[in-house]
């Protein structure tokens, strides 16, 4: 291990022997049923991050939310900082499990690593966020003032939290948000002290659109119709051919239905779309030519409308977010740890916080695996060190603003 302060190793060494406190509160948080739509759940799983970041002296506010979760915020405040703008804590406490998974496979540890509903993605993140934010709380060294914001709907698109995420990243100075890390392929974190974090995703739009039709006897009165099925059917090929790998461009008809009754040509039918993209130029240019496709009519007779049911923005690579990474990457090795960056398709709460053009970093969570099914993991003996990593880039960061 490279040399640290006297202020870097004092936190960093609280965190080193936190690693019995750290599988206790991810196995509660586990344990507690938050599905996203799961409200009581999902608050109940923020009460729990509540008490913990009262217990340790941080300063917590409710932001309520009638329909989904509420978000927790935890300040720590710093009145000596020349800089006010706090660094920001990112993460989610939802998951996309049914109520009562917990119940059916609660946490468990076997071998190397941790199984049970979002032990990856992201309990565990939001885990070491919280620990860090009690490090600086007992320690001191940090200076900046800290905010931890844990939310409430990151894996339906934030529909209730994207306000409060934004609203957020304009106060702040840069953004880690702690979604899983991952192994390099070929790789084995106890034997190669290697991760890999993200440094760019794509953009996402979920779609739904609504086709209308004329009903009528299949079989007396078929000429008399206007099949929505039909008309459905013939545009999902279209929209399908919308995708371009090589510029990163992907539609997905991923849901269809529709009809009333096999001897009845079909009044009505559905279909929901997903659109990934890459840079913010390319989402209203796709929406579009979605949109013209879906309320175009194929079959004389018939109607569509498309509507937004939620999505992601991109997170792009800027200057100020690789200067981000490099600080990372750059406290990871002060801890023999290796990084490297990944461009995934997959979204997050991150595209947000980037597009109100404050420096983000994402995947700096503890390394996991095989998120939103039964076999998700993560692996035990990365969660203090992920913590460390996490404390030490918070702490440089905010000295090289101040």
């Amino acid at each position: 291990m490279s040399a640290l302060t006297p202020e870097e190793q004092k936190v960093t060494e609280w965190l080193a022997n936190r690693k019995e406190g750290m599988v206790a509160l991810l196995r509660e948080l586990v344990d507690t049923d938050s599905g996203s739509y799961d409200k009581a759940g999902v608050d109940a799983a923020g009460a729990v991050l509540a008490r913990f970041h009262e217990a340790n002296g941080l300063a917590v506010e409710i932001v309520p939310d009638s329909r989904f979760g509420d978000a927790v915020k935890a300040r720590l405040p710093n009145p000596a900082a020349n800089d006010q703008r706090p660094v920001l804590l990112l993460g989610h406490r939802d998951t996309v499990f049914p109520k009562g998974e917990p119940t059916r496979r609660p946490f468990t540890i076997k071998g190397t690593r941790a199984y049970g509903p979002g032990v990856a993605d992201m309990k565990s993140g939001v885990v070491i966020e919280a620990f860090v934010a009690a490090a600086f709380a007992e320690c001191g060294g940090l200076a900046a003032p800290l905010m931890m914001l844990t939310t409430s709907d990151e894996e339906i698109g934030s529909p209730s939290s994207r306000p409060v995420i934004e609203a957020a990243a304009r106060e702040s100075r840069c953004v880690f948000n702690a979604e899983p890390s991952r192994l390099p392929a070929g790789t084995d974190f106890a034997k190669d002290h290697r991760q890999s974090v993200t440094s760019g995703r794509k953009g996402g739009v979920f779609m739904r659109a609504e086709f209308t039709g004329k009903p009528a006897h299949s079989g007396a009165n078929y000429e008399k119709g206007a099949s929505a099925i039909v008309d459905l059917g013939i545009k999902i090929p279209k929209l399908q051919g919308l995708t371009d790998l090589e510029k990163g461009v992907t539609v997905n008809v991923g849901l269809i239905g529709g009809g009333q009754t096999v001897n009845t040509v079909a009044p009505s039918a559905w279909c929901e779309i997903d659109l990934r993209y890459v840079t913010a130029a390319q989402r209203d240019e796709m929406v579009g030519r979605i949109r013209a496709i879906v309320e175009t009519p194929e079959v004389p007779g018939t109607g569509a409308a498309l509507s937004i049911k939620g999505e992601f923005l991109p997170l792009e690579r800027s200057p100020e977010s690789a200067a981000l990474y490099d600080t990372y990457r750059e406290a990871a090795a002060a801890f023999g740890i290796g990084v490297t960056a990944e461009f995934t398709g997959g979204c997050a709460d991150s595209g947000f916080t980037a597009a109100q053009g404050t420096p983000t970093l994402c995947s700096v969570g503890p390394i996991g695996g095989m998120a939103h099914t039964p076999d998700e993991f993560l692996e035990v003996e990365s969660l203090v060190p992920a913590a460390q990593v996490l404390a030490l880039a918070v702490m440089r960061a905010a000295a090289k603003v101040e």
